[in-house]
This record gives C-alpha cells, structure tokens and sequence, in this order.
C-alpha cells in the first residue's frame, strides 16, 4: 500500500523544524518522521526506512556530517539533504565529499526544501 511512497527521516535537535517538515511532508503524501539526536536517527532507520534523510549538522550527540559515513555504509540507496545553520563552505565541501546530495542552510525556505525533496524523488 505505501510501497512506492517516499519516506522522510528528519534528523534536528529543533523540535519546532521537525513539526514544519513534517506538515509539509503530509501535505505532499510523504510519510515522514523524525529524531532528535543521531543516537534515535540509528534506530529509525531500521524501522522507517527512509529513501531520503534531511539531516542537522550540529546535534547533541555528535556531527550529522559524520553520520553520513553510516548511512551510506548501510543504506547506501538513501539520498541526504544537510540542513544546517552551520553552512560554511568548509561544511559544505565536507558534506558533499561525503556524500550528501543537498545541502541547505538555515535559516532555509520551505520552498528549497520542497525542490530538493521533488528532485530526489524523481531521481528514484
């Protein structure tokens, strides 16, 4: 039934740009959910499996730029956006090196969102 329905994991320590991306998120018939530490984001992956992870930088448990090494070693097929207020272009090149496909930061546009979310489901 929700096979082919794109699935969002948002990692942000920011409860309020969970519940924004979530409503977004539903009204775009995505099923989304989110975490608030890269300790939970481990977890949901093995039960949400998400095609896409819009993924914080600066978390309380560590670097999101360093969790990119576990998704790809893992869900290798997973697309990630960076979302991040911490948007040098040090953190950025990092990003990319490591395999994020968007990196947006904050504060962002729900419209930034949305186009980068459109383009990574229609590179599925």
């Amino acid at each position: 039934m929700t096979e082919n329905v794109p699935r969002v994991l948002i990692v942000d320590d920011e409860v309020d740009i969970c519940f924004v991306l979530t409503g977004l998120f539903k009204s775009k018939n995505v099923i989304s959910a989110y975490a608030n530490s890269l300790a939970e984001a481990a977890v949901l992956m093995k039960s949400e499996h998400p095609t896409i992870i819009i993924l914080d930088n600066h978390l309380p448990d560590g670097l999101g730029v360093e969790f990119i090494d576990h998704v790809k070693q893992f869900y290798p097929r997973v697309k990630i956006i960076m979302i991040t207020a911490h948007d040098s272009p040090t953190e950025k090149n990092l990003a990319f090196q490591k395999g994020a496909d968007y990196f947006i930061g904050k504060p962002f546009s729900i419209a930034a969102v949305r186009q980068a979310i459109d383009n990574l489901i229609l590179r599925a």
